[in-house]
């Protein structure tokens, strides 16, 4: 895709989306209290699933900057102590690393000096986000949950790293699911990364990933879907577009107003949902109260 496609494609999107005036909210405005209610009708058997993996403590091909968990507490000598010690720990993290299970704020993508809707990008300053960080959805992300799965669509186990999910892909994919990805809802598109991952390690995933064609984001506008989620980081590498690096991020974050989940897994849900016979669910995305970040750690949930 030439970067005249790429801006042709942005300009449409941006355009489509705009919001305009304060607060902004970005996609989370089309789910509405209605909605929300709507989505607790899913719950049928009342079984919870984690969308998020382990937080990776240990360095590795796709983990240069790993998390660093550390004890601080209890001592050697009051393992054995008698009266009353408190174990405490301490957790650092690259909030947007390549491995760990994390939500992208709107403040998160810098497009031609500009964020999400116009805000200039020196509302970024060293003390954090002055205008869309996380704090934006402090109050969570509670809606009907839908997980599209590619590589079922397909009959292998999992996508090749630089191979692109299209919008063709994904309207296949809900024919074949039964089900259809609506307004309000939280669009979740496994491409296997987690399973090729278990089965084959860990690789360098800055030079080969599976991930969204650009084009498919105008099934996320035309669907206003709230928020994407992705086995890997929703982008493709190497890049579909010329001289745009993340053109996924851009579109969803910068020009829409989606907010984005990367690097979650979908291994225990997609055989829940087989189990269960659907492919939508409630689902509840509780990131951290942290009022001035890009984003956060997050582990969604599933209740079918």
């Amino acid at each position: 895709m030439s970067e005249a496609a790429f801006r042709t494609l942005y300009e449409r999107l941006r355009a489509d989306t705009r919001e305009g005036g304060v607060p902004r909210r970005g996609a989370l405005r089309h789910l509405t209290p209605e909605r929300v209610v709507h989505a607790a009708a899913e719950v049928r058997t009342g079984r919870t699933v984690s969308l998020a993996a382990p937080i990776e403590t240990h360095t590795g091909p796709d983990s240069p900057e790993p998390a660093r968990h550390r004890m601080l507490a209890p001592s050697a000598d009051e393992l054995d102590a008698p009266g009353l010690h408190f174990a405490r720990d301490r957790l650092e993290m690259n909030l947007h690393g390549d491995v760990d299970s994390h939500l992208d704020a709107l403040c998160h993508v810098i497009y031609d000096g500009e964020l999400y809707d116009g805000v200039p990008a020196r509302t970024l300053t060293p003390d954090g986000a002055g205008e869309l960080s996380v704090d934006l959805v402090r109050a969570g992300i509670v809606g009907r949950g839908v997980l599209l799965d590619v590589p079922r669509l397909r009959g292998v186990p999992w996508l090749a790293p630089g191979d692109h999910v299209t919008l063709e892909d994904l309207t296949a994919a809900e024919e074949a699911q039964g089900v259809r990805v609506g307004p309000g809802d939280l669009l979740f598109v496994r491409v296997g990364h987690r399973r090729r991952r278990q089965e084959r390690g860990p690789w360098d995933v800055s030079e080969a990933r599976a991930g969204l064609h650009p084009t498919a984001l105008r099934f996320l506008a035309e669907r206003q879907v709230v928020a994407l989620g992705g086995d890997g980081n929703n982008d493709t590498a190497p890049c579909a577009v010329d001289g745009v690096a993340f053109p996924v991020h851009v579109l969803a974050i910068q020009a829409m107003g989606t907010y984005l989940m990367d690097w979650l897994q979908f291994e225990e849900l997609a055989p829940a949902c087989v189990d269960a016979g659907r492919w939508s669910f409630l689902c509840v995305v509780a990131p951290l109260r942290l009022p001035a970040a890009t984003g956060s750690p997050v582990n969604p949930v599933a209740v079918l």
